[in-house]
């Protein structure tokens, strides 16, 4: 039996490139997860869709279909990383990881039904590990069901209930969309300030202008993009959203926050069909008080309030996450030896182009 020479954590578009290039080159590897490939796909809601253009969205060596529409949704994206792993011969092993350290050269990974070792680990299960659940005082009280976005699928089962969706990042912003579609009304959510971008530019995607900028500086880049902004998304603080200090790329490259991209949420906040209310104070047994004092009934709460990676099984001798426990490297080999993530990396390039990108690199680095 050939020796892998590296073990790959996660099944995902990142883990899936960097198999396949491995793979091509002759370099033999184990991927390893959980659920198996795409999972993260799997569970997605119904209505997602990709907002970075299918010409931008494919992983090396294998683009997705002609016959996809330009932003491809999420049955059509799961269709195609099946699709991916067949053309390539990529077969991940189902196993849970419980942990992951060094000893030497050697890397030597832990899972339920036993350990994988490799001179080289690459970290690919990417920032939507562990769903971001808050609390607030008397959410334990409360009578309709608390949702997180992870475990959401559709607006049918809300149709006809006040519904709260708690945040406005792409996914709250596109799911009380879908809530709204499917007779539901929602009310959305919004602690702070957001930064809301149309999808396309004059029919041009969004996506292209952010690839055009990526060598420019932030503020430079912020400075062009206002006034385009403001033109096609207008002034929504009369509704309720306030446009942070930072504009939109300097949010991405200093805090790794990407703007809303804008699939019609706005359309509906400017009709009034889309309440959109402050911070929650607390709840009670049939209502929500907000932090302006209001108070409004709801029947059901959706937490889009995000996620984080989950890299708690990951032991290292020198420091390769961040406060946040996020890679402060993500594409390129980390101080730890033998170590690299993928797929880590927020770019106002889009996902899964960084994905792409990174995954060649460490391709190319493991061939050297």
């Amino acid at each position: 039996m050939t020796t892998p020479r590296a073990v790959i954590v996660g099944a995902g578009p990142a883990g899936l490139a960097v198999a396949a290039l491995l793979g091509q080159a002759g370099v033999p590897y184990t991927l390893l997860d959980a659920r198996g490939p795409a999972s993260a796909w799997r569970g997605h809601y119904e209505r997602l869709h990709l907002h970075t253009p299918r010409g931008s969205s494919g992983l090396p060596g294998f683009p997705m279909p002609r016959t996809y529409p330009r932003y491809p949704s999420r049955e059509q994206v799961i269709a195609y990383l099946d699709g991916y792993a067949r053309h390539f011969g990529i077969e991940a092993v189902r196993a849970q990881v419980t942990d992951a350290r060094r000893d030497g050269s050697t890397w030597t990974v832990t899972t339920m039904d036993g350990p994988f070792t490799a001179p080289n680990l690459i970290v690919a299960t990417g920032y939507t590990a562990a769903p971001v659940r808050p609390t607030w005082p008397g959410l334990d009280t409360f009578t309709g069901p608390v949702v997180h976005s992870s475990d959401y699928r559709s607006g049918r089962a809300y149709a006809g209930q006040r519904v709260l969706v708690v945040g406005l990042g792409n996914s709250g912003g596109e799911i009380a969309l879908d809530l709204h579609e499917q007779g539901a009304r929602p009310t959305v959510s919004v602690r702070g300030p957001v930064n809301v971008l149309p999808r396309d530019i004059l029919g041009i995607p969004t996506l292209a202008l952010g690839i055009l900028q990526a060598g420019w500086p932030s503020a430079l880049a912020d400075a062009v993009n206002a006034p385009i902004i403001r033109a096609l998304i207008g002034d929504l603080r009369p509704y309720g959203l306030r446009r942070p200090a930072e504009g939109a790329i300097t949010q991405i490259r200093r805090h790794r926050r990407v703007p809303v991209l804008d699939v019609g949420t706005v359309r509906l906040v400017k009709s009034g069909e889309l309440a959109v209310r402050p911070g929650i104070d607390h709840f009670t047994p049939g209502s929500v008080v907000f932090i302006d004092g209001r108070e409004e009934a709801f029947e059901a709460v959706i937490l889009a309030t995000g996620f984080r990676p989950n890299l708690a099984w990951l032991h290292t001798s020198v420091p390769v996450l961040d406060d946040h426990g996020v890679p402060m490297t993500s594409g390129r080999p980390t101080h730890e030896p033998g170590l690299t993530f993928c797929g880590f990396h927020v770019a106002s390039s889009g996902m899964l182009r960084e994905i792409a990108r990174e995954a060649r690199r460490i391709a190319a680095y493991l061939q050297a």
